[in-house]
């Protein structure tokens, strides 16, 4: 189960691309691949929780998978 408080952020597709630097078609890619969980709220709509963001760059920072397996969508 994840850890989400009331006033974590969702974040557009196009503002994680943003932050990170990347193509929104990579974060995308990593949406579809299950290594950025994301909540879908329509074909092309999604959000991404910001404890989400954080726990994709602390995996990546660390080298280690921190959670359980990542469904896709």
């Amino acid at each position: 189960m994840s850890n989400t408080t009331a006033n974590d952020e969702l974040l557009t597709a196009e503002q994680v691309a943003a932050r990170l630097h990347l193509h929104i078609a990579t974060v995308w890619r990593y949406v579809r691949e299950g290594k950025l969980r994301a909540v879908r709220l329509s074909y092309k709509g999604i959000r991404i929780r910001q404890s989400e963001l954080d726990r994709f760059l602390n995996e990546l920072e660390t080298g280690k998978d921190t959670d359980e397996p990542r469904a896709r969508l």
